[in-house]
């Protein structure tokens, strides 16, 4: 045979998709400024419709945001944004209407970092090698941790989960879908009291996590016959916890597993308008799968930062 393939790189761990992240906000309309009139992104016009909850869609992801007393993520949740130039024209157009919020943002190197206006950071990035086929989503959510905690997250992950992870020192990332990860990264700072956030996750493996949760008495909820949700990450060792934060965890027959989500064109406007542009659209037809110049690109970035998740039991 003439072709060889790093066959290991198409696995998933047993964790297939990172779905949510559930905030509480004070005020829908402040967070429409922020979320769809800034970030960009789109109110699913199908679910959640009311005032006490409203459903964020990123690609293939979502925030729900839930109307109540503001919750703060204990770290930064990653979005893939296209058009940079187009992100910061709304961005800066929501100073004036944001004024007086926590509302902010940052251009870096390699992104944006925006401030919803209860103080939540959201890192928007540009498409790029490190993300994937992911031209508009969530990547990656990063938690802080206290000092000497990564390895035992990676742990808890990877036995309980049976997904990959991978330690560099003192981040730990976890494998949660293709192309999305968790991250966990060390800190001296002291962590603010957790106010009840949450992630959701998919799992295909639903009853072996179940199993070892059970065991350890974390189990927090049985939702119904497709959920359970948990919120302690502990060492395996001694049970002693290390993070705080809940996961909402379905299995694949959950009947909102795969739902389509609409996402909008942010560009089209009434000024603007294209008919059949509305919606969002990934772009020109991918590279094929063996061109080598992609493998080259992939290579190169991931020397210049950091190699795949490698699975560890």
């Amino acid at each position: 045979m003439s072709k060889s393939y790093d066959r290991g790189a198409e696995d998933l761990g047993n964790i297939v998709a990172l779905e949510h992240v559930n905030l509480q906000i004070e005020d829908q309309g402040l967070a429409t400024l922020f979320y769809i009139s800034g970030l960009g992104l789109t109110r699913d016009p199908y679910m959640m419709t009311s005032i006490d909850n409203m459903w964020v869609n990123v690609g293939r992801s979502q925030f729900h945001l839930v109307t109540g007393p503001p919750q703060q993520l204990r770290g930064r949740v990653g979005l893939v944004v296209p058009d940079r130039e187009a992100l910061l024209r709304r961005l800066e157009n929501m100073r004036k209407p944001l004024k007086g919020t926590k509302f902010d943002f940052t251009e870096h190197g390699d992104h944006v970092e925006a401030t919803c206006p209860w103080g939540n950071r959201i890192l928007c990035h540009d498409p790029a090698p490190r993300f994937g086929r992911i031209n508009l989503g969530m990547p990656y959510v990063e938690f802080d941790v206290p000092t000497g905690a990564a390895k035992g997250v990676a742990d808890f992950y990877g036995r309980v989960f049976g997904t990959a992870t991978k330690v560099d020192g003192a981040v730990a990332w976890i494998s949660v879908g293709m192309e999305q990860e968790l991250v966990f990264r060390e800190t001296k700072a002291k962590l603010a009291p957790y106010d009840g956030h949450h992630i959701q996750v998919y799992v295909a493996n639903f009853s072996g996590p179940h199993r070892e949760l059970l065991e350890r008495g974390l189990i927090t909820e049985e939702s119904n016959q497709h959920q359970y949700r948990f919120d302690s990450i502990v060492d395996l060792q001694t049970g002693k916890p290390l993070i705080q934060i809940e996961h909402e965890v379905r299995s694949m027959r959950h009947p909102l597993y795969a739902r389509p989500l609409v996402n909008r064109n942010a560009q089209q406007t009434n000024r603007n308008y294209a008919p059949g542009h509305d919606a969002w659209i990934a772009g020109s037809a991918a590279e094929e799968m063996d061109d080598p110049r992609v493998a080259m690109r992939q290579r190169r970035f991931e020397e210049a930062t950091r190699q795949p998740l490698s699975r560890q039991r």
